[in-house]
């Protein structure tokens, strides 16, 4: 008999309907249930591509026995992370805070009035590595509640007033913005990075583009070769990696080692979103032609496998098929040989081709099987083998393609086919971007699509975002992320076809969030000021998987003041920024996106407004290299619609005109490409 989630849209929510535990979503139902019943509630939050929430579904969440333990003693309560992310954000605070560690599945235990007093993430079906059983933690809370429910009580509020202390992690304002914050940040971000196989920290190795791109920009701005030499690094090292998906292109979530080798395999469509992004810019700063293919592969990923007919892109792919972490895209070499026999060659010495090129073996490196990686450069394998490496990387392109073939009649990973706004403002930026810096009309008209579905299908009749959208549908309040990304996003594709109506609705997106999630004393809430009561109104400020949406927000004002003439939006940025200053000098891993827009505002950035017809040769200046302190707006002379920048602005002896701003005044106007190069240089 399904339980209180089976008509949820969350696919995430659906996925547990059957289980045997009375799960109740998030809601008045629940809650009401466990006063009247004198019950605490146990509150699990995961999401669908979470492959350790999967393992505790089947370990207890399928367990009659457990399911009887938590239907006779708890309501139970099951949450999608990425659908409620205030909740999210407010008990993983909590859990943090009693264990010092956090992750997920999270597992809380709440008062009926939703204070938390006990909590973890995966808890074992029996107690092992020195955890206790689940049944035993649930049976343990059970005696707590009963006879010391006095204890719990006190927990349960001092905790919650810990909360209610730090809203934002008690981060505060460090006055006058600093050049120094970017420099001690910068340094201690060489110190950290690992030099032998990129990125930073060990095992467990996430990619973090917001840092990678964030040292991309210092490279620009002092021209210092080790900090080129830290992104070249990493980004050679994840493309060559199993991280990143040698036949069908794209990104795993992370890597379980420190050499980029064995991925987590679910794929995030917010890691490809940005990642697309960085090797894009780095492809701008480098022109090596692998950069540019990642991106191609990329992007082409998102609309092969994550796109919605309507217009929006899906949230993820599951690591799992086949009731097998990866098995969708590991590989034997009986295997290879098979498919490139059904394929392109049934040679052996393609197959062995192949294998040393992309290190298959017959020991594996994943349970007995191989994660696709390039194991050796183009030129050792032409020279193993007496050819030219064109031979070489044709004879590849054509064996990936048939193994891409014969891996699609696998069964695929589970989708999550739920669409949000934050997520898609990162892929429209995305895409946005690369048809402006690579010339792709396809690209263009994806981003388009993408933009007419969030403004129609997304936006609720205030104007406002909603956070989720599925088969038709879209529900729940938007968060800050939600109108800061989508209206980053409508900015991005603003500047790739100047058409005014993106940047009116980015413009409409930024004063929402001046109007409805600005903290008085500086920065943003998470949540709008009509949003639910939760125990405290969640202000998150570090960046994790995706930036922050304080971060975006501000990154966004900055732009939009510069465009609009607005100061009012550059104070509030400013403002945001100021909060985060000493938290990011101290911890700049946790703070990169606060770090590019502290260096927008200080760079100072530059304004280029182009009017006139033929506008193509100027604006290929302004895109041919990667310019991330540069706004741009272009129209014909005279036009009230877009930004004020071009108010006033008049195409010089009939010709395209463009103006060059810095610091609050502008440079003489100029109509020929090169003139343009020099000023912007």
């Amino acid at each position: 008999m399904p339980n209180h989630l089976a008509s949820e849209s969350s696919p995430y929510l659906r996925q547990h309907a059957d289980n045997p535990v009375d799960w109740y979503p998030w809601g008045d139902e629940g809650f009401e249930k466990a006063r009247a019943e004198d019950k605490p509630v146990f509150l699990s939050v995961g999401y669908s591509a979470c492959h350790w929430c999967h393992v505790m579904e089947h370990e207890s969440f399928e367990d009659e026995a457990t399911a009887a333990l938590l239907n006779e003693h708890f309501v139970s309560i099951k949450v999608d992370r990425e659908e409620r992310p205030d909740i999210d954000a407010i008990y993983m605070d909590a859990v943090q805070a009693m264990t010092g560690r956090g992750g997920w599945p999270m597992s809380v235990f709440l008062t009926p009035e939703a204070m938390p007093f006990y909590g973890g993430t995966y808890f074992p079906k029996h107690s092992r590595y020195g955890m206790p059983s689940f049944s035993e933690v649930l049976t343990q809370i059970t005696s707590l509640w009963q006879y010391r429910r006095d204890e719990v009580l006190e927990a349960g509020a001092a905790l919650t007033q810990v909360l209610e202390r730090s809203p934002g992690g008690g981060v505060v304002s460090s006055g006058t913005l600093e050049i120094e914050t970017i420099e001690t940040a910068t340094r201690g971000l060489t110190r950290v990075f690992d030099r032998t196989h990129g990125g930073f920290g060990g095992a467990p190795k996430f990619p973090q583009p917001a840092v990678v791109d964030f040292v991309l920009r210092r490279y620009l701005a002092t021209d210092d070769a080790n900090l080129l030499a830290m992104v070249t690094t990493t980004l050679d090292a994840m493309l060559r990696g199993g991280i990143y998906d040698q036949l069908g292109g794209g990104f795993h979530r992370y890597s379980t080692d420190e050499r980029w080798l064995v991925p987590h395999f679910e794929k995030m469509l917010y890691d490809n979103a940005q990642l697309a992004r960085l090797y894009l810019h780095a492809w701008q700063v480098t022109g090596d032609a692998p950069y540019r293919r990642v991106v191609t592969e990329t992007l082409d990923y998102l609309v092969r496998e994550m796109l919605d007919p309507a217009g929006g892109f899906y949230s993820a792919q599951d690591a799992d098929s086949e009731g097998e972490e990866g098995r969708y895209f590991v590989w034997t070499p009986q295997e290879v040989r098979d498919a490139l026999a059904r394929g392109v060659s049934d040679r052996s010495a393609d197959a062995q081709l192949f294998m040393a090129a992309f290190g298959v073996s017959a020991a594996g490196d994943f349970e007995g099987r191989s994660v696709l990686h390039l194991d050796r450069s183009m030129q050792d394998l032409a020279r193993d083998i007496g050819q030219p490496v064109e031979y070489v990387e044709d004879r590849l392109i054509k064996m990936r393609a048939a193994l891409l073939g014969v891996r699609g009649s696998r069964e695929k990973p589970r989708l999550d086919d739920k669409v949000l706004a934050s997520w898609n403002g990162l892929t429209l930026a995305a895409f946005s971007e690369a048809a402006r810096v690579l010339g792709r009309d396809d690209y263009r008209i994806v981003a388009e699509r993408n933009a007419e579905f969030l403004m129609a299908q997304m936006r609720g009749p205030e104007g406002r975002m909603r956070r989720t959208w599925q088969n038709g549908c879209a529900k729940l309040n938007g968060y800050l992320e939600d109108h800061a990304f989508v209206g980053v996003g409508l900015l991005e594709l603003y500047q790739t076809t100047f058409d005014a109506r993106w940047f009116a609705a980015a413009k409409e997106l930024t004063d929402a969030i001046g109007d409805h999630f600005i903290d008085s004393a500086g920065g943003f809430f998470d949540t709008s000021s009509g949003h639910e009561s939760l125990i405290v109104r969640p202000k998150s400020l570090q960046d994790g998987a995706i930036p922050s949406g304080g971060a975006m927000a501000a990154g966004l004002l900055a732009r939009m003041a510069h465009l609009s003439g607005e100061g009012e939006y550059a104070d509030l940025s400013e403002a945001a920024v100021a909060q985060t200053q000493r938290a990011a000098a101290e911890a700049p891993l946790g703070f990169a996106e606060w770090l590019a827009v502290l260096d927008f505002i200080l760079a100072p950035p530059r304004e280029v407004a182009i009017v006139g017809q033929d506008r193509t040769p100027l604006l290929g200046v302004v895109r041919s290299r990667y310019r991330p302190n540069l706004t741009v707006a272009a129209g014909d002379p005279g036009c009230d619609a877009g930004p004020a920048l071009l108010v006033g602005r008049e195409a010089v002896d009939g010709r395209a005109t463009a103006y060059v701003c810095q610091d609050f005044a502008c440079k003489r106007p100029v109509t020929a490409p090169q003139d343009l190069e020099d000023l912007l240089n």
